[in-house]
């Protein structure tokens, strides 16, 4: 017997973080019956973060119906707010779509087509700050759902989201079957991933270096995106 197909969407744009991308394609392309479409304004090649480049599959004028539209994050999303395709394809996606999601920054991208209002939603650390601005609720937590908005925290988080979708979309069962086949068993040499367990040196010296200032051209971005 053949599974019904589920379309699962990504939206991609320059300048996307590959692993927010990949981590959760590489375990909801295992969903029985899935369909995974990456969309983007056109099929030439997306650079990420990473120097190497993403193949889109399909126009956003010739993309399916998302049941499943997932939004990456990335330095890319400063400029991706602006860009009007891009948002107004996620609008119209989301208004059909069973499941709204984006992983680390991409919620900004949510928030920016008026997703995220009077939701409860999370995103990397350095940026929770700036959640209130899209009228969304921060919650410290790695995944946070909120009706059929899911959105998670910074990069690696995109597994543990792509996991607890999978539970909603098939089954728990589906979702360990698929967690043991790809043997996704964290366990990382040092307990420092969030600022909540990290030393607040090691935390201080990674803002100073690096996030403080992404975070301000992000709040400077979103003040000058047209929101709904």
């Amino acid at each position: 017997m053949s599974e019904s197909p589920i379309n699962i969407v990504f939206v991609l744009f320059p300048e996307i973080t590959q692993l927010d991308f990949t981590g959760p394609a590489q375990f909801l392309a295992r969903i029985p019956g899935a369909c995974l479409y990456t969309a983007a304004e056109t099929l030439a090649p997306l650079r990420t973060d990473s120097g190497f480049s993403v193949m889109p599959n399909t126009r956003f004028e010739s993309c399916p119906q998302a049941d499943v539209l997932c939004v990456p994050g990335g330095f890319g999303v400063e400029t991706a707010i602006s860009r009007t395709p891009l948002v107004d394809f996620v609008r119209t996606q989301a208004g059909q779509a069973r499941w709204v999601t984006s992983v680390c920054t991409g919620a900004f991208i949510l928030g920016t087509a008026g997703l995220l209002r009077g939701k409860r939603a999370t995103t990397h650390w350095a940026y929770t700050h700036l959640l209130p601005q899209v009228a969304a609720t921060y919650e410290n937590s790695r995944v946070v759902e909120d009706d059929n908005v899911i959105t998670a925290g910074g990069v690696t988080s995109g597994i543990d989201f792509a996991l607890t979708l999978i539970a909603r979309t098939a089954t728990p069962a589906t979702a360990q079957r698929i967690q043991l086949a790809l043997e996704y068993d964290p366990a990382p040499p040092y307990h420092c991933g969030h600022p909540n367990v990290a030393d607040p040196s090691l935390v201080r010296q990674l803002n100073e270096s690096r996030y403080a200032l992404a975070a301000a051209r992000m709040e400077q971005a979103l003040k000058e995106s047209p929101r709904l």
